[in-house]
């Protein structure tokens, strides 16, 4: 039987972070959401005591992510992630202000699976959300490598 999918959401701005999670909700997916407003944190987490992420093999993660962190970049994360043996299936979805196409272009080539730019006004952001969360509702994600 499949684990359910946990997602990870590495984001500074609470306000977003809230209307992240309400609208991820809104569209109907449950799934634990495990936030974190740092990088160094997140990085803690994702990578665990080993520091090479075995400590979430066979989980399915499914992470969201910020570029812009107020101690680290959000594409050094996302280059980790990548390169790790346990984490590197793990989907990872940008979603960020930067709609720089030299970043977008980056992040794709590291590995990032979707890239969203967040939209400035409200109800945009909060629609865009909502559409991402039905998204989640119907991909498959795999575990971490056993």
């Amino acid at each position: 039987m499949n684990k359910p999918v946990t997602i990870i959401m590495i984001e500074d701005d609470e306000g977003h972070a809230r209307l992240i999670e309400r609208n991820i909700r809104r569209s109907g997916v449950n799934n634990d959401i495990v936030p974190f407003t740092n990088g160094t944190d997140a990085v803690n987490y994702l990578f665990g005591k080993d520091g090479a992420g075995l400590d979430h093999k066979g989980e399915a993660l499914l992470i969201l992510l910020d570029l812009n962190l107020p101690d680290m970049t959000g594409i050094e994360i996302l280059r980790r992630v990548k390169e790790s043996k346990y984490l590197k299936c793990a989907p990872v979805v940008v979603l960020t202000t930067t709609d720089d196409s030299q970043e977008i272009k980056r992040c794709y080539e590291l590995g990032c699976n979707v890239y969203i730019t967040k939209p400035v006004n409200y109800e945009s952001f909060a629609n865009a959300i909502r559409q991402l969360g039905l998204f989640f509702s119907v991909i498959q994600v795999p575990p971490a490598t056993t």
